[in-house]
């Protein structure tokens, strides 16, 4: 098939006649043409999907971080919880602290109401804030750890208070009775010489409870030659105590007792002529006149 083409001139119309590569030319424009609309069609499909999965991915970031923030927010709340009862308990520590040394007479050493010297303070509550909770968490700590050393250096001081006046020997041996030989020179009751009676004697009815004059450890429970059944009792300081010819023994060796505990029922046990209690004190193993521990003030 071929195609004639007119072309209007100043002379008149020309006919021409064109090849067939001509011919082609049109085809292929509009091939160029879909072709070329093909492909930015692709682009604005790929950039649109684009678009939507960076949207997609802004709106997961944005859902994970409200979760997150509200997750922070819970796990702060539950921080100022604790916190806020840990400073409660505190509170209560260094009150109890402050009575205990008032009770000892301490409190001008002891002084548990002062505040530690750290950084600025912040009052807890549902909007504070991770900085001002850390804060608040190391005063704590500082506090916690500066009444413990307090504490310590307290429980300290008071026992060895307690210690003292637990060891202080004031009194007599018995809850009843009568002294009925003193210290010091006098006649034996079996061959009627004239002996050193190294103690006090306190008689009483029989089974009579016999009680310590001190605080201190059993170093001696059970027979003893001329004693019978004998409690010797160590209160440190070079100072010991004897109760003898008891009946019975309510203590063994290495009790800890305090003060004014029963530790033997009276008897007339070994080198007796009736119930009675032989009390000794010694001072760096040699017998003392118990007369000035049994009528001193109590410590």
């Amino acid at each position: 098939m071929s195609v004639t083409v007119f072309i209007q001139g100043r002379n008149g119309a020309t006919r021409w006649q064109p090849g067939k590569r001509w011919l082609l030319l049109p085809v292929l424009l509009i091939a160029a043409g879909t072709g070329f609309y093909q492909h930015n069609a692709k682009q604005v499909q790929q950039q649109q999907a684009n678009a939507d999965n960076e949207r997609v991915a802004r709106e997961d970031q944005k859902q994970e971080l409200i979760e997150l923030k509200g997750a922070t927010e819970s796990q702060l709340a539950m921080l100022v919880t604790h916190v806020a009862r840990m400073q409660a308990k505190v509170t209560r520590l260094e009150a109890l602290g402050q009575q205990v040394a008032k009770n000892n007479q301490l409190e001008d050493q002891f002084d548990f109401s002062s505040t530690v010297g750290v950084g600025g303070q912040s009052e807890l509550g549902a909007n504070i804030e991770l900085e001002q909770l850390i804060a608040d968490m190391d005063k704590l700590v500082s506090r916690i750890d500066n009444n413990n050393v307090q504490l310590s250096i307290l429980e300290t001081v008071s026992s060895n208070l307690h210690i003292d006046e637990e060891r202080y020997i004031s009194g007599r041996p018995i809850e009843k009775g009568w002294l009925s030989s003193p210290y010091g020179l006098r006649n034996d009751p079996f061959n009627g010489r004239r002996t050193m009676h190294k103690g006090i004697d306190f008689a009483a009815k029989e089974g009579t409870n016999v009680v310590a004059t001190a605080g201190g450890v059993i170093t001696w429970a059970g027979k003893m030659f001329g004693y019978g059944e004998l409690v010797e009792i160590d209160h440190g300081n070079g100072l010991r105590t004897r109760y003898g010819h008891n009946k019975s023994l309510l203590v063994t060796v290495g009790d800890v007792i305090a003060k004014g505990d029963n530790i033997a029922k009276m008897g007339s046990t070994g080198r007796s002529t009736g119930p009675h209690v032989h009390y000794e004190v010694l001072r760096g193993g040699q017998q003392i006149d118990p007369q000035k521990y049994v009528y001193r003030k109590a410590g």
